[in-house]
Parts: C-alpha cells; structure tokens; sequence
C-alpha cells in the first residue's frame, strides 16, 4: 500500500509503513501502562497510603505530592531532552535509558516496609519520584516517533490502538497481581509468596519491573526509528536549546496551535492527577480492601481499553479535536455523578463509564497535535506538545494535595480534577481543526 504523505513532512519523518515496525511500537504501551496502573494509581499507591503511611487521607496527600514534585522535575527535563534528541538522533536509545531510569527504582520498591517512620516513608516517595521521571521522559521520545512509524492517513487509529493495548496489557498485569500475588476469596495466589510484612505488595514493584523490560524489547528490535550521524551530547544539548527557543518564538505565529497546546495541557494535567490518586480514592472513601481495589482497576481497565480502541476509528471519521471534546465532557459529567454518590456498587459503576473516556482523551490529544502542526513543524510541535505537558503537570498533583488537606476529605481534592477539564475543555473549544 502507497501512502501519499504530505509534502511538509520532512523525508525522514515519512512513515516506514512496516507493520511489525507498527506493532512494536504499540507493544510499547502494553509494556509501560502497567506501571502506571499497578504503580502509580491502584495496587502500590494503595498500599503507600494504607500500609505504609497508614493514614489514607494524608497518605493520598503525601503520594500526590510526590507525583507533583517529578512533574515539576519533568517540565524542566522533557524540553531539553527532546530537543537534544532531535539533534542527537536515535529515539530509541534515549526511550531505553529512560525506561531503565523507571524500572530500576520500580524493582527496588522490593525494600519498602509497612512502616510510617519518616526515613521509610521518604525512601519510598524518592523511588515513586524517580520512577516518574524516567517514565515520562522515555514517553516523550516514544511519542515523537508516532508520525514517523504511521502512515498519515492511520495516525489517529494507530494512536488509539497503542493506548488500547496498553490498557490491555494493564489488565493482565493487574490480573496477574492478583491471582498471583494477592489471591481472592479462598484462593491463594499462584506465587506463593507470604503477606508477612506485607511482602506480596511489596513484590508488585519487581514485577512491573520485569513486565516493563522484558515488554519493551520489540520496540528496539523491530520499530524503525531515524538515523543520524552521531552528535556529542552537550553540543546536541546546545543546539537543542537553540531550537526550542526557535519553536517558541515560530509557534507564536500560529495562535492556533498555541491555544491547543495550552488547553491539552491544562485537561491532561487533571489526567495526569486521577491517575495518580484514582486508586487510593477509591480506597479511602469508599474502604475497598485489595481485593476489591484489583477487581475494581481490572473492570476500569477493560472499560478504558474498549474505549480507546472504539474511538480510535471515531478520531479518523469525525476529527480529533470533536473526539477529545467529547471524550472531556464524558469525563466531566460523569465525574461530577461520581462524587455526588457514597454507595459504593454505583461509585464503582459509574467510574467504569468513565473510563470509557480516558483512553479516548489521550489518544486524540496526541493525534491532534500532529493534526495541527504548521507546515515543516510536525517535530518541533511534538517537542512543544511535551513542553508545555509537562510544564504544568505538577499543578494538578499539587492541587489536589492542598485541598484534600485543607479541607479533610478527598472528594474536595477530586473536585480539582474537575476544575482541570473545565478549564481545558473551555479554551479547546476555540480550536480550529481543519478536515
């Protein structure tokens, strides 16, 4: 199949139209999502708050925090980074060491003890910051090869599908901590390892770990990325900054984009927030033991799943920027019933329904900013699209630690999630995309 590309896009940015080089690509998502599924939001935050702190509303106060401070550490990086790439070449070794920067901490939660002595509970956030770090580094860099590895006219189903599988491959690696590491009902789990000491959730840190590395290898071996002569890192870094500053100052010639990259920011940054402290939510307020918590993170992830792959076709027929509207107010009414309810079996149903939206919300976010891309600007609005991601993305975390401490519930820190998707749904709305 020929695929007529754009003449704006730059030869070596011209999708390689290998499937297997496709597939390797989406094989990404299914080996990084797990950490933030089992990690970040449900299994680990969990046991942060519950087991570790053991104060669920200073402990989900406490996790958020530490979210916001690597957001604040990755909105300084992700720029710099990216524009060294660029220069740099080869996006795959820098996705490589960032991953490691995210798997190695992940195995070293092993050492975590059920202890709210401060140095424990220190050493614990420290790897969750770091961990952080190195996963929305590496995410970064992944993204940017999206219009290099996907014919042009497929960029929103191949988008779409990668966070479907991802959510997929969240599903198994929660399945598997359950039946494996946690058990359920009478059944005891399959690895055999004691519940002393809370070591069977101190195990789900070296099994993301494994999952994330041994997942993520088809990337390297089969997904085609671009090659260019090599270039020392602190000259790359130079001429890096230089072309940021270039973006800048070029994207503020085409308002549109600009007020999509503000606006995105501002929704996925309330994204970015109930991933972090969804789990831990559900936890607190509604007193789900784990085994309740894994079966809860299993249904909402095959609810995401399906979601993302459904609209995945939805983006290419009607647009990107209707699909992400739509997908935010899905999110925002639903989300508005969520917090209006204190019966659990509704809570869980409802937050089921939303997860129809989330993977929908992130995938047509990250097509539509190579929708919009200025002529010859496909990679440095992708650059952009990271930066100005990642600039605000500990304001959520933040925001959601302050009110839930300031006023002594969750639910007020949730309502700030809220706030985020108004605010970005509002100014998105004054985007033009043109079909």
């Amino acid at each position: 199949m020929t695929t007529q590309i754009p003449p704006s896009v730059p030869e070596d940015l011209q999708p390689a139209q290998s499937k297997r080089s496709i597939m390797a690509w989406c094989m990404y998502d299914w080996a990084n999502t797990a950490f933030g599924t089992v990690i970040i939001t449900f299994v680990f935050a969990v046991f942060f708050s519950r087991g570790i702190v053991q104060d669920e509303t200073q402990g989900a106060a406490l996790w958020s925090t530490a979210i916001g401070i690597s957001g604040i550490f990755i909105a300084i990086l992700a720029p710099l980074m990216g524009a060294a790439a660029d220069h740099a070449g080869n996006r795959k070794r820098w996705v490589f060491w960032f991953s490691m920067v995210c798997i190695i901490p992940c195995a070293a939660l092993w050492f975590a003890q059920p202890s709210p002595e401060w140095n424990n509970i220190l050493f614990v956030l420290t790897l969750v910051v770091i961990a952080n770090i190195g996963f929305e580094l590496a995410q970064v860099f992944y993204n940017a090869m999206l219009p290099h590895i996907a014919p042009h006219h497929m960029i929103g189903r191949i988008s779409g599908w990668a966070w479907g599988l991802g959510y997929a491959g969240g599903l198994v690696a929660l399945a598997i901590a359950l039946f494996g590491l946690v058990g359920i009902g009478d059944v005891e789990p399959f690895f055999g390892i004691s519940g002393a000491d809370s070591a069977n959730l101190r195990a789900t840190g070296p099994m993301i770990a494994l999952w994330f590395a041994l997942f993520m290898i088809p990337l390297f071996l089969y997904t085609k990325d671009i090659e260019r002569e090599p270039m020392p890192f602190l000259v790359s870094m130079r001429e890096g900054v230089k072309q940021l500053i270039s973006s800048v100052r070029e994207i503020r010639q085409h308002k549109n984009i600009a007020l999509y990259l503000v606006s995105s920011a501002i929704y996925r940054d309330g994204l970015v927030t109930l991933f972090a402290i969804g789990g831990v939510y559900a936890a607190g307020q509604f007193g789900m033991d784990f085994q309740e918590i894994l079966i809860f993170a299993i249904g909402l992830n095959v609810t995401a799943g399906l979601g993302a792959f459904l609209f995945a076709y939805v983006d290419d027929w009607i647009g990107s920027r209707h699909t992400a509207m739509i997908s935010i107010m899905g999110l925002i009414i639903t989300g508005l019933m969520i917090l209006s309810t204190d019966d659990k079996s509704l809570f869980m149903g409802l937050a089921l329904f939303l997860g129809i939206f989330i993977g929908p919300a992130q995938a047509a976010s990250r097509t539509l900013a190579g929708r919009l891309a200025p002529p010859g600007m496909v990679t440095q609005t992708y650059g952009l699209y990271a930066f100005t991601g990642k600039s605000v993305t500990f304001l959520g975390p933040l925001a959601y630690a302050w009110a839930t401490s300031a006023f002594g519930t969750q639910q007020a820190g949730m309502m700030t999630i809220i706030l985020f998707w108004l605010v970005g749904l509002a100014l998105l709305s004054f985007v033009k995309e043109e079909r």
